[in-house]
């Protein structure tokens, strides 16, 4: 249920890009005619979606592959590690990577790692070899994510830009509300690894539409010489800024209480409340459905608060809704309805949070943007790579889910408290209000 971040040195932010009146595509940057819009819609959101199918549609399967393989929920939840370690450090490589290589190259390759991964994970012999592959398989995912948006950039600006990303973001929205569910009525005909036989066969006919149907979009004149250097460098300088840090530490903070429930939520509805793999995946793709609503919200909600403003509500009210989960679960009361209805509030306070500190954060150095981007991406999915086991090692339960949302979401309100202090940032570019986003 990752969401990934944009190379945008590549390409004008959405939010700028709503604001301007140009809607016509870029002049094609290779001698060949780039593909329809709605095509290249369809495939640049197939690529995307290959994160959230990743990281989800294996959730069902959790308690069967703790079992199978002989080891315990917590290692097993070390799988969903790897994958949010491949995707953070995937992006800090990928997206330099294909400013100065072109973007083709980049995600083929990507994507054939992928696949190689996925196939590998039929023949895993333990979970040690299973947590390396997914680490492998996230790699491969962060490809599509960096690469796609940064062809939409070579290609269009304007609203037409603006139009294609909001095609994105919305199977960035719908794929982790089906992958669950997809998985859960796969397990009715195979095993867990079949689940990972079909991402593999589903990466490889991207690789085949891509090398046959997606054309180089960046050309040799606009491609990056900085070199590894000129890159640490732009990090370095990010990192000296007090606020930009804060608000990507509470970006980070906010993705680990979602995945404290990504991660926690399988050995919750189907050990302690006794769901089977298909319940499973309907209740996990009802729970998306909020933290969605809440990104679709979000931009009206923009019209009258500052992201500062929302970000400040998002992460409060996901903070209480983490102590509602925790009172409910530690004294039994509310059964199944006492859990999820605060996982959901949380998911909804989440979904308003999210997009607003990258915002934020972004806003603060357009020069380099891009790099500010990969750093936020990496952070987010490191804090959740590092929290995913934990709520194994507390138990598995929902006072465990409970206690790691609470924590988590305690500890963003005291760095907005005492790092960002967003009573601060009035000065910051309201007109830079983040677009919908997972």
């Amino acid at each position: 249920m990752g969401r990934p971040h944009h190379r945008i040195d590549e390409w004008t932010p959405v939010t700028d890009l709503q604001d301007r009146a140009d809607a016509a595509p870029l002049a094609p940057t290779t001698s060949s005619a780039p593909p329809s819009r709605a095509l290249l819609a369809l495939l640049l959101g197939a690529f995307v979606a290959i994160g959230p199918l990743t990281i989800d549609m294996y959730l069902p399967a959790l308690p069967t592959i703790t079992a199978e393989l002989g080891t315990t929920s917590a290692m097993v939840q070390l799988t969903l590690t790897g994958t949010l370690i491949g995707l953070a450090l995937g992006q800090l490589v990928l997206g330099p990577l294909s400013d100065a290589f072109g973007r083709r190259g980049p995600l083929l390759a990507g994507t054939a790692l992928y696949v190689v991964a996925s196939a590998l994970v039929l023949v895993a012999p333990t979970i040690e070899v299973l947590g390396a592959l997914r680490v492998l398989q996230g790699v491969g995912t962060a490809a599509g994510a960096v690469v796609a948006m940064a062809i939409v950039r070579d290609l269009y600006t304007g609203r037409a830009a603006a139009t294609m990303l909001s095609r994105l973001f919305l199977v960035l929205g719908a794929a982790p509300v089906l992958a669950p569910t997809l998985g859960g009525e796969l397990l009715r005909f195979t095993s867990w690894r079949g689940i990972f036989a079909v991402l593999a066969v589903y990466g490889l006919l991207l690789l085949a539409i891509g090398a046959l149907g997606l054309r180089e979009t960046l050309p040799p004149s606009r491609r990056s010489s900085r070199g590894v250097a000129g890159t640490l460098h732009t990090y370095r300088g990010l990192l000296r800024d007090r606020t930009l840090v804060g608000l990507v530490l509470v970006a980070g903070l906010t993705m680990a209480g979602l995945f404290s429930y990504v991660s926690g939520s399988s050995f919750v509805f189907q050990r302690q409340y006794g769901l089977d793999e298909q319940q499973f995946g309907l209740l996990f793709g009802a729970g998306a459905v909020w933290l969605i609503a809440a990104t679709q919200l979000n931009p009206v909600v923009l019209k009258r608060w500052a992201p500062a403003q929302v970000l400040v509500a998002g992460v409060v009210a996901g903070a209480l809704s983490g102590a509602v989960l925790l009172a409910l679960a530690l004294t039994g009361t509310g059964g199944l309805p006492g859990v999820v209805v605060p996982l959901w509030a949380m998911l909804f306070a989440s979904g308003l949070a999210l997009p607003n500190a990258p915002a934020l954060a972004l806003s603060r150095h357009g020069e380099a943007a891009g790099s500010a981007a990969a750093l936020l991406g990496a952070v987010q999915f490191g804090v959740g790579a590092a929290v995913s086991p934990v709520v194994g090692l507390l138990g598995n339960d929902a006072a465990a889910m409970g206690t790691v949302i609470l924590a988590a979401l305690v500890l963003a309100i005291v760095v907005l408290a005492t790092v960002v202090r967003p009573w601060q940032l009035t000065d910051a570019p309201e007109e830079s209000a983040p677009a919908a986003a997972h």
